[in-house]
């Protein structure tokens, strides 16, 4: 417990004491530096070498230094500026005392410094008092990484026998810490294992033979290495690799190749990189020993040779094209070398051996070959058909040299364009091109053994249609202006453009004139901005709409093409009453009266309630005329009024038996119900409420329309006064009757009193609901 409590406190002032010595030896240097110096150029700002420590955890912002002015009487005048690598994430600044402050831990290994710039500027002017000047602050290294050796597992082999001080590997530890910085990064060798045998240099990290070994002993030894920081002071890190030394036997044997002639052999379209062969020396040692390179004597460039290094096999491989009909046979000279050779052996002779290759080239039926890798032509737009525009060129690679021929390959809308020749690759146009409407045209080509039609190669060409001035300038738009009644001479009333689809090399220019049939126009004239555009001016005071609405003025437009050309072009101005800003109002001519007083959203909310109304309108005819064809549809229907009218009072119930009611009445009379015309539900309310009527308005219509309906159907009922009947009522109700009376029948005894009761009643309501005598709603 007290070795962990002190120990932080020791390492504090060990890192203490070597930044004081640091910067002593700053100081220093800079004092020798003052003193070798013949001059001592004063400067405006104020700083010392700033560093911050990595690794601190801040739970606050740490000052790092601080820079100023030295003409800052700090009064609060002063503003400084931090900008560069860091500022504002990393680094901070008090604008008005220039303390510099870290917000973040820092890492060295990641970033060792910041270059940042310092700007004092007048809080009061806005000025700078110094020029920006660049300063660094260095992140300042502690010892946080272990050391690493590279290059890990570390394995080596050494010939039994080797003598005393042999160099068997050397292993290479780093550490990330700063190497000139104290002892963080100062490393040191040495072995844990594998003593006495071997031995390890502490600063360079070679292992060496300690004594002579027998591999029949022990063939394989592990020796582990350990690397240690700070060379062995309080706080250093290590780390530890093992090293494999295998003992290998002696070489004592001499390769040999089994054959002294190869013969190989291969297609001549073999793709560079492949293997077309192999051959093998054999050695009669193990491991090792047995090992072998081989190589091509001299300078070869069309074949290669590796090594298997599991079988001990040489793979031959192309290294470059080669054609059949250049060259059929190629003869290589190969020797094979051992990797390792014991010197105490060279006694025996060199430890290679050699011998011949022989490679035959077969020959391969190849395309055509095109002489470029893609084609690119021009040919003027409105070219006219048979016009030249370029050629391709293939030829077959094989020695029978046959011929090719030449066909194009395109969409159909290309196919009747372009034209080639399929003796000499010729490309024709077969009509006039619109570079307008096709400035490109790709095509491609193909090209076919004459003798053999899947022997086939086929090249793009980019045909560029040249532009030719054959497109006159004209409006971009139809172009409508007005000019006020009140209008002074010389005023500005449009300033017109125009567009051609042609593309100059040059550029468009445009020029502006009033057309011949215009050229004394007394009204208008025309001013050339020579911008592309032009200025329409009124040539005298004042218009009148009562003497003309509207004129048509004729404007010619040409272009500076060669040949140049032009067109005409009608500007329509109409005349209109307008506002002291010069806003039409109102406008007589048709094109503008309606529109021109308004904004175009004002208009477009006119014409939707229009095209509203106009739909409305439409809506309420087309009802109108339903109501009116549904009254009488049946027009060819045979029908008679059902009304019967007495003068005199008649002998009561007697009287009725003088008329026969069933002679009055026919089939045809009786028609299916049709819907009448509602009234208006504040009249219906009007009536009830004056007539005192209990029931609901709507079963009570319903009630009435149904007995009403009973009436003309039945043939017994009899013809009272107070009881009407109408014979376009209907043959009667799908409803049962809502009231609990029952209907009319033939018991004219049951029926009399309620008829005599309820039939002045009947009237008064159907008068109320617009009932006539005649059946039809009021």
């Amino acid at each position: 417990m007290i070795y962990s409590y002190w120990l932080p406190v020791l390492l504090e002032l060990v890192w203490h004491w070597s930044f004081l010595l640091s910067m002593e030896s700053r100081k220093q240097h800079s004092t020798n530096q003052q003193l070798l110096s013949p001059q001592r150029v004063k400067r405006s700002w104020v700083w010392n070498q700033f560093f911050v420590l990595e690794e601190q955890t801040l739970t606050k912002p740490l000052s790092v230094g601080q820079l100023r002015s030295d003409s800052d009487k700090q009064d609060g005048s002063y503003q400084y500026r931090l900008s560069g690598e860091g500022a504002g994430n990393i680094f901070t600044i008090d604008e008005n005392t220039g303390t510099i402050y870290v917000v973040k831990k820092l890492d060295r290994e990641k970033k060792s410094s910041y270059t940042l710039r310092a700007q004092a500027i007048n809080k009061y002017t806005g000025l700078p008092v110094e020029p920006e000047s660049e300063f660094i602050i260095k992140v300042q290294d502690i010892n946080d990484n272990r050391p690493q050796f590279l290059n890990e597992p570390y394995v080596a082999s050494i010939p039994e026998m080797s003598p005393e001080g042999t160099s068997v590997i050397q292993v290479t530890a780093t550490d990330l810490d700063d190497p000139t910085y104290g002892n963080n990064a100062r490393l040191i060798y040495s072995i844990l294992q594998g003593q006495p045998y071997f031995s390890v240099e502490p600063k360079t990290g070679i292992i060496r033979m300690a004594s002579q070994m027998d591999r029949e002993t022990n063939d394989q030894h592990l020796v582990v290495v350990q690397v240690r920081d700070m060379v062995g002071l309080t706080g250093e890190f290590s780390t530890t690799t093992t090293v494999t030394i295998n003992l290998l036997d002696v070489n004592d044997n001499v390769p040999k190749f089994q054959l002294k002639l190869y013969h190989l052999s291969f297609w001549e379209n073999t793709p560079v990189g492949a293997y077309i062969g192999t051959i093998m020396a054999d050695d009669s040692d193990i491991g090792e020993n047995a090992e072998m390179d081989y190589i091509i004597e001299g300078n070869p460039s069309t074949f290669g040779i590796i090594t298997n290094n599991l079988t001990q096999e040489g793979l031959i491989i192309l290294k470059q094209s080669v054609d059949y009909e250049t060259k059929t046979m190629y003869s290589i000279r190969v020797k094979a070398i051992n990797k390792h050779i014991d010197e105490r052996f060279l006694n025996l002779g060199p430890f290679e051996d050699t011998t011949i290759v022989k490679i035959s080239v077969e020959d391969v039926n190849e395309p055509p070959v095109f002489l470029l890798p893609e084609y690119k032509m021009e040919v003027l737009e409105g070219a006219t058909r048979g016009s030249y525009v370029g050629a391709v060129s293939a030829r077959d690679p094989d020695k029978e040299n046959i011929s090719v021929r030449y066909s194009l390959i395109h969409s159909k809308h290309l196919s009747r364009l372009f034209n080639i020749d399929e003796h000499n690759g010729t490309i024709t146009v077969i009509k006039p091109l619109d570079r307008e409407v096709m400035p490109w045209c790709n095509l491609t080509v193909k090209a076919t053994e004459a003798s053999n039609s899947n022997q086939v190669s086929k090249v793009p060409v980019y045909i560029q249609v040249l532009d030719i001035n054959d497109n006159a300038p004209e409006f971009p738009e139809n172009y409508k202006t007005y000019v006020c009644e009140t209008v002074k001479q010389g005023s500005l009333i449009k300033t017109i453009s125009a567009v051609d689809k042609d593309n100059p090399v040059e550029g468009h220019h445009f020029y502006f004139t009033l057309a011949p049939e215009d050229i004394n126009n007394s009204n208008f004239t025309i001013r050339d901005n020579q911008d592309n555009t032009a200025s329409v001016l009124t040539r005298r005071n004042g218009f009148s709409q009562e003497e003309q609405t509207v004129f048509y003025l004729q404007i010619l437009i040409a272009d500076n093409g060669t040949p140049s050309l032009s067109s005409t072009n009608t500007l329509t101005i109409a005349v209109c009453n307008c506002d002291e800003d010069g806003n039409a109002q109102s406008c007589k001519h048709g094109g503008f009266g309606f529109f021109l007083g308004f904004s175009t959203a004002a208009s477009i909310a006119v014409l939707t309630c229009f095209f509203i109304l106009l739909v409305l309108v439409l809506l309420v005819l087309a009802i109108r005329k339903r109501r009116k064809s549904s009254l009488f549809s049946e027009k060819k229907e045979d029908f008679r009024e059902n009304i019967v009218r007495y003068d005199d009072e008649g002998g009561g119930e007697e009287d009725t038996k003088a008329f026969d009611m069933a002679a009055l009445r026919t089939q045809t009379v009786l028609r299916k119900h049709k819907p009448r015309r509602g009234i208006t539900t504040q009249i219906q309310s009007i009536y009830r409420m004056s007539l005192g009527l209990g029931p609901d308005e709507a079963e009570f219509r319903k009630f009435i329309t149904e007995k009403l309906k009973e009436a003309n159907t039945d043939p017994c009922a009899p013809p009272f006064d107070c009881l009407q009947t109408y014979a376009f009522e209907g043959t009667g109700s799908i409803a049962s009757s809502l009231s609990s009376l029952e209907s009319v029948s033939c018991d004219m005894d049951k029926n009399y009193a309620y008829l005599k009761e309820w039939g002045p009643c009947f009237r008064k309501l159907a008068n109320m609901y617009g009932y006539s005598e005649t059946g039809e709603d009021q």
